[in-house]
């Protein structure tokens, strides 16, 4: 399992937000300069990460960008579900995706669930805060 490059993106973006955390709003431009990612692709994340309520955009005078709630209780799940919607391994288990050849005698089917539960899980125990630290030295 790969992240697509969006969620990837998304992550680093948040983690450039979440260590303004405190301080003076951040804005798009600036989360760019310090992240590396390009402009447009920022600006496109802010909007789909500010759609799920993990971002806050304030508009005028002292304007910018702030984490919605406080880095610690946003996870890495919340992150990638902003962007890449919910976490599934197969396409099997979404309402209306019926398009697999092994659908009528498939045995794993009923369990992917419990495994796209346990995934989201894991996911969602890494918090922003733990994302966001330096790079611990080995």
């Amino acid at each position: 399992m790969r992240l697509s490059s969006m969620a990837d993106y998304a992550v680093v973006t948040m983690c450039a937000a979440a260590r303004h955390c405190g301080s003076a709003r951040v804005s798009a431009t600036e989360l760019s300069e310090e992240t590396g990612v390009p402009l447009p692709t920022v600006q496109k994340l802010v909007s789909l990460l500010s759609r799920a309520g993990l971002l806050r955009s304030v508009r005028g005078a002292g304007g910018g960008l702030k984490l919605a709630r406080p880095a610690a209780a946003i996870s890495l799940a919340d992150i990638v579900e902003a962007v890449e919607g919910p976490i599934a391994l197969t396409a099997c288990v979404e309402q209306g995706k019926h398009d697999c050849a092994l659908e009528s005698c498939c045995n794993v089917r009923p369990h992917w669930g419990l495994v796209n539960e346990t995934l989201r899980g894991a996911l969602a125990g890494v918090p922003l805060t733990q994302l966001a630290q330096p790079e611990v030295p080995a």
